[in-house]
């Protein structure tokens, strides 16, 4: 029954959320049938290239396998107003794994870059790339990819300053750490760096530069990052002088993509893609003979979009995108690091003779990845915590992501409320049987409410 607006015409009924059903998507099946395999096989046909299986990764794939489904554990949540209940599936919130996740992370970390880090002024995006030779080294020790980021950093620093001629002035820098190309999961460590066209000065003013040419910054970061891995110990003096000899260095720098100022929806788009999903879910096709089929962009030799690999290939591929527990996959440098973003702020409203800004909000991009138990959650309710804006910015870019609210009811259109964490597996079973029992097939399909 549609409802009908005051001067009588007919109002269509808000979307309400529906359960999205992982385990009907390839990724999912690919990785629930072939994991088991995966572990067994990797000490003899991985692990002599590419190391020991990480901890991570069972975890984190233990964790996909459980997202969205309520045999993983689900909130009861209720209606004020009709006193219908429904499920809501907890998600797993791993990295570079779930395609759900990781797409609400990446909407979750655009938002908050264009409107609490990234200055008013133009900014460049800037793509940092290694050769071959180097990038075993980070799939081994994956902290060698943080070197490449601080290596990046510094180059952009000292050339962006030395352009402005402003000795205590520096850059802003964001730069997402990304493992993948877009060959079917391949290891491809880069970083996407959105960097401020200027310097800022600790009187909060901002001096735009004359943008520095590729090749100089090619160089400048080259010579840096080996510089890095040989004091880290992980090159040899005669490596270093080696690479640092060859004509075509496989390090790259492209600087081609400006931004004006202004341009948030751009910077959104950029941000997005710079933390986008390791694999879209309907690039992935399960054939038979324990084959699959991804859907790639164009070869630049053959121009295929298709490539076809056997299925433990592909989850090898897919779990080493897997970050290490506690890694940091988004760094803020310079004038967007946080404690400097809040004193040139300060120094802005100064300058502009206004109140001196409230303290920078802490970032719900940082606050994603962190490892909250439920039984914890429950214990930190109040207005502001971690755990409180954690959920605000899930159910957030829900709404944003998908144009659905979780927590509205769909007889109703009111906001339910959470009446029950259930995580025990004996008190999930009793639940999702009795539900069967009465024939509530959909998780997400409420009861009839009590008796009057």
């Amino acid at each position: 029954m549609s409802c009908l607006t005051a001067s009588g015409s007919s109002k269509p009924a808000p979307p309400f959320y529906r359960p999205r059903h992982p385990e009907r998507t390839a990724l999912y099946r690919l990785v629930e049938d072939a994991f088991e395999d995966y572990e067994r096989i990797h000490p003899d046909r991985y692990e002599p290239r590419c190391g020991p299986l990480r901890d991570v990764v069972r975890r984190d794939v233990f964790a996909y396998l459980a997202c969205g489904r309520p045999l993983g554990g689900f909130a009861r949540i209720r209606c004020p107003r009709c006193r219908g209940e429904h499920l809501l599936a907890f998600s797993c919130r791993t990295r570079n794994l779930c395609p759900s996740c990781q797409a609400k992370r990446s909407a979750v970390f655009a938002e908050w870059v264009a409107e609490h880090v990234l200055a008013g002024v133009a900014h460049r995006h800037v793509v940092f790339t290694v050769p071959k030779s180097v990038r075993g080294l980070i799939e081994r020790e994956r902290r060698l990819h943080g070197l490449m980021a601080k290596a990046a950093w510094e180059t952009l620093r000292d050339a962006l300053s030395g352009a402005a001629l402003e000795p205590d002035g520096v850059p802003g820098a964001v730069v997402s750490l990304q493992t993948f190309g877009s060959f079917g999961a391949n290891f491809h460590p880069h970083l996407h760096v959105l960097a401020s066209e200027g310097v800022f000065t600790k009187d909060g003013r901002f001096h735009p530069v004359i943008w520095p040419e590729e090749t100089e910054l090619e160089e400048r970061f080259r010579r840096r990052y080996l510089l890095f891995l040989e004091r880290a110990g992980r090159l040899r003096p005669e490596t270093h002088e080696r690479l640092l000899s060859w004509t075509h260095s496989g390090f790259s720098v492209k600087t081609t993509q400006r931004l004006a100022a202004g341009e948030r929806a751009r910077l959104e788009r950029l941000a997005r893609y710079a933390t986008r999903v390791v694999l879209a879910v309907g690039a992935l096709t399960l054939l038979d003979g324990g084959r699959v089929r991804v859907e790639t962009a164009p070869d630049p030799r053959s121009q295929s979009t298709v490539l076809e690999m056997d299925r433990l290939d592909l989850v090898h591929a897919v779990c080493q995108q897997i970050p290490d527990a506690g890694m940091h996959m988004v760094r803020y440098y310079g004038a967007y690091s946080c404690r400097t973003r809040a004193r040139l702020a300060e120094a802005r409203s100064v300058l502009a003779r206004g109140t001196p800004t409230p303290d920078v909000p802490p970032d719900p991009v940082e606050l994603l990845p962190a490892e909250v138990s439920f039984e914890d959650a429950l214990d930190s309710t109040a207005p502001g915590s971690a755990q409180a804006l954690r959920r605000q910015a899930w159910a957030r870019m829900l709404r944003k992501v998908f144009e659905v609210d979780p927590m509205v009811c769909p007889r109703c259109s009111v906001e339910m409320e959470v009446v029950a964490w259930i995580t025990k597996p004996s008190v999930i079973d009793a639940i999702l049987s009795h539900r069967r029992e009465r024939g509530l097939v959909s998780p997400f399909e409420a009861r009839a409410p009590p008796a009057a």
